[in-house]
């Protein structure tokens, strides 16, 4: 079982827009899973760096403790790009329209310098949260970073 799927990914100008759903089943929020925020903390360290508009008292740690697991794809997949190059300033937004897009489906958007970077990045990003979820096993980050800057330098 997967928890997200990309349905589309439609690359504009300067920004990626995913169409996510989350898998009947799987988890909406980040809460239902105990220390979720915490193991994503620890496993890509540099998601402390991020800020969010969104405004937890807590910063992004809270944030992160209590949030639709589409926006945890949306920071994994930026600080993924982040390690493979791309520069931290680069900003993404989830939101979603039920009514619109069906039940479970978030629209996940990330600015981009590189767009093979920024789809690879929510492909791996969605990889990387089934494995917080424990759905799967969490892959190498490192090694997704090397897949990442190789598609940066073709």
């Amino acid at each position: 079982m997967t928890a997200l799927t990309l349905e589309s990914v439609e690359v504009g100008e300067a920004r990626v827009e995913a169409l996510v759903r989350v898998s009947a089943g799987a988890p909406l929020r980040t809460s239902d899973i105990s220390g979720l925020a915490a193991a994503a903390l620890a496993l890509m360290p540099g998601l402390a760096r991020h800020r969010c508009e969104c405004g937890s008292a807590h910063g992004i740690a809270g944030e992160l403790a209590d949030t639709p697991t589409p926006h945890l794809l949306e920071h994994v997949a930026l600080e993924l790009m982040v390690m493979s190059g791309s520069p931290r300033e680069l900003a993404g937004e989830t939101a979603w329209d039920f009514a619109v897009d069906g039940p479970r489906t978030y629209r996940v958007v990330l600015d981009y310098d590189d767009d093979l970077v920024a789809v690879g990045a929510l492909e791996a990003g969605t990889r990387m949260v089934d494995g917080l979820l424990g759905l799967a096993s969490i892959p190498d980050v490192a090694e997704e970073v090397v897949r990442l800057r190789a598609l940066r330098a073709r």
